[in-house]
């Protein structure tokens, strides 16, 4: 791909139109069309090259203004002290610098005790939408939108939905006049079940909990915000001093004891601050907050350093849209935009075709990307798709990277379409793509990546779990034709491993006798092993608990096995369909008979006391739990004739929890669902 480059003065005019669009989107009409990441990435390249040629500066530059003017769907108001951005730092190198500068901007004859570091307060940076509240004589009288900082929107009504922020201030003697400022964000257990809603109610789902946020402060019925549960932290608050004096109120002289005494007057402030008194200090939160922050029911983008004495920030005072005792450090994007150079197809384990995007490297949540899954060709149309485009990618779940949606506007005049495969790319056969589904499969059951995926998932942990045999061994048994399923696993010798390269007698010999092994795991890890679409080892259980042999489950109707409590019909038709073929019915044969378990172990009826408690009650085990492990936690409920599921939803009764519980407690909490630790589960099976 070849992109015309552009002169310095036409970049900075492309620049400052997109931001000012999406400025006004923002900030306007909070309907964000582009993340903070794209918008900090841009901002700063416009700033570099302002930097470097002043004469590039103009009056209406992104960089020397501060917004727009709110829309007019609520009453205007004006802020009585203006609300300003951040500054950002992305690197310790941008905490050091901006220390610095406070450093040189002080009149050190006033500081004498401020030597090599100016002592600061550390605090999340929550992910949600700024307010500005004001109390009179204590009383709540208006709280605004953010708007541009000078100007914002009366949602007086809507902010007294939130239950977080006080009415009424606990103060005796309260001031005359309080102002003060904060973040309300939606916790992502909420979240989580407003889209589930809205999804059910075919609405347009939020992208993320702080598009949420905006949206429902907004709203102009106040009873739809009360129903979201939208929450707030305070982190600032304005006072006069001579009447804070009047009144024998405290004398607040630093943003630690600001924070202290928000506590006091009734306001919910993070529990997670910091104040720290070196460089040092500040990484040290930064690290822990990088990896923490995923624990956390509430998103957060970085954090927020702020010089501790007010009398320091007094001295340094504001920019024109920024304080000069305050900068935002985030962390590594989640977000990112990089240039799609190519696009390859892998082939699954079930046959199904993923395209996935071959990325001009870049840095996302700090690990360089250079490969984003485009999920399948329905996808591909909805994003219309490019080679030679620039696109936003993401990690999903932190883990896996994903293109998020293109940017059109930046596409190259030579840019090409992409077009699935009308042939496996592996094999070279046709494939179909079924009506009612967005994957496109190859159907060829002797493909290489089919066989090669089918024999990983034999082998897996949960399923036969055979040590010594990984991807790498597997590709090349494949590739020498040693195997073409995982049949053929159970005829090969050690003699015939030993002709791979670097292969030893003793490792063969160890794979060799972890195959064998395998022949004794149960009737259930061979059942989900056999990797049939949909079937999961959970599921996998209930279907032989249910099945005590294959030759049962085999004849059984889809209606029978649906029957099962929680296996439904597409899992079932999944299992009916999967017997019926030739090719499978002889996998099941020739594992038979090389004398792997399709029988279930008769269990001792004596054993098994059924206990009215659990008996059709629904379970999920999450966490690591003091004395059992999951699955030991998983075979009491079962044996007691509880049902076992993964997910947890409204047919759960109990969430069985450990610790590092994770969104199954989030989710259990927001769903009401009674939440049991292992010592009330053992009670409870032996009440």
């Amino acid at each position: 791909m070849t992109e015309l480059p552009l002169s310095d003065e036409s970049r900075a005019l492309e620049l400052r139109k997109i931001l000012q669009r999406t400025s006004y989107e923002y900030y306007v009409l909070d309907a964000p069309t582009i993340e903070d990441s794209v918008y900090d990435a841009l901002y700063r390249e416009l700033q570099n090259l302002e930097a470097t040629y002043p004469h590039l500066i103009t009056p209406d530059s992104p960089t020397q203004r501060v917004g727009e003017k709110p829309t007019v769907q609520f009453v205007s108001v004006r802020h009585h002290i203006p609300l300003y951005s951040l500054d950002n730092a992305f690197t310790n190198g941008d905490v050091k610098n901006w220390q610095d500068r406070c450093q040189k901007g002080l009149d050190r004859s006033d500081f004498l005790d401020f030597l090599d570091f100016l002592d600061s307060v550390c605090e999340l940076k929550i992910d949600g939408s700024a307010i500005a509240l004001t109390y009179e004589q204590g009383l709540l009288v208006r709280g605004a939108t953010r708007g541009d900082g000078t100007s914002g929107e009366d949602i007086t009504p809507n902010i007294k939905t939130i239950r977080s922020i006080p009415l009424r201030l606990n103060l005796d003697n309260p001031p005359d006049r309080l102002e003060i400022r904060g973040e309300a964000f939606l916790p992502i257990a909420v979240f989580d079940e407003i889209n589930q809603e809205r999804s059910q109610q075919g609405e347009a789902l939020f992208a993320n909990p702080r598009n949420a946020a905006a949206g429902t402060l907004r709203q102009l019925d106040s009873r739809i915000v009360a129903k979201r549960r939208l929450d707030f932290f305070a982190y600032t608050i304005h006072i006069d001093r001579e009447d804070f004096a009047k009144k024998n109120l405290p004398q607040i002289s630093s943003q630690w004891e600001a924070l202290e005494f928000l506590q006091t007057i009734g306001f919910r402030v993070n529990p997670n601050k910091q104040l720290c008194t070196s460089l040092q200090e500040l990484q040290d939160y930064y690290d822990h907050w990088s990896t923490e922050r995923l624990k956390l029911p509430y998103m957060t983008d970085g954090m927020v350093i702020k010089l501790d004495a007010f009398s320091v920030q007094e001295q340094l005072g504001f920019t024109q849209k920024t304080p000069r005792w305050a900068i935002a450090w985030k962390y590594p994007a989640e977000e990112m935009p990089t240039v799609i150079e190519a696009v390859t197809v892998q082939v699954g384990r079930t046959g199904t075709l993923t395209p996935v995007a071959e990325l001009r490297p870049v840095l996302l949540a700090g690990t360089t990307v250079s490969r984003a899954t485009l999920h399948n060709s329905d996808r591909l149309a909805e994003l219309d798709l490019h080679v030679g485009d620039t696109a936003i990618v993401r990690k999903a779940g932190e883990i896996i990277p994903e293109v998020v949606r293109i940017l059109p506007e930046l596409r190259p005049y030579q840019a090409v379409r992409f077009v699935m495969p009308t042939h496996c790319p592996e094999c070279g056969q046709p494939v179909i793509k079924p009506e009612d589904e967005a994957a496109t499969r190859c159907v060829n059951g002797r493909c290489p990546a089919i066989v090669r995926g089918a024999i990983e998932h034999w082998v897996s942990r949960d399923a036969l779990d055979i040590n010594g045999i990984g991807e790498k061994l597997v590709r090349q048994l494949v590739v020498e034709n040693h195997i073409t399923s995982i049949a053929d696993l159970y005829d090969l010798t050690s003699e015939k491993l030993q002709t791979l390269d670097r292969m030893g007698q003793k490792s063969a010999d160890k794979i060799i006798a972890a195959i064998a092994q395998s022949k004794t795991k149960s009737w259930a890890r061979v059942l989900y092993g056999l990797g049939i679409r949909h079937v999961g080892s959970v599921n996998a259980q209930n279907i032989t608990d249910n099945f005590p042999n294959v030759e049962l489950l085999a004849q059984a109707s889809p209606e029978a096995i649906a029957s099962i409590f929680g296996i439904g019909e597409e899992i079932a038709q999944s299992i009916y369909e999967w017997f019926r073929k030739e090719e499978h019915q002889i996998l099941v044969q020739r594992l038979q008979s090389s004398g792997l378990q399709f029988v279930g172990e008769k269990k001792d009826s004596r054993a098994i006391a059924i206990n009215p408690n659990i008996a059709g009650k629904t379970f999920v085990v999450t966490g690591t739990l003091p004395t059992l492990k999951r699955d030991e936690a998983k075979e009491l409920i079962k044996s007691a004739g509880g049902k076992v599921t993964d997910s947890v939803s409204k047919k759960t009764n109990y969430l069985v929890v450990g610790e590092d519980a994770g969104s199954k407690l989030d989710k259990a909490q927001s769903l009401g669902v009674t939440c049991l630790s292992e010592a009330e589960l053992l009670a409870l099976i032996n009440r």
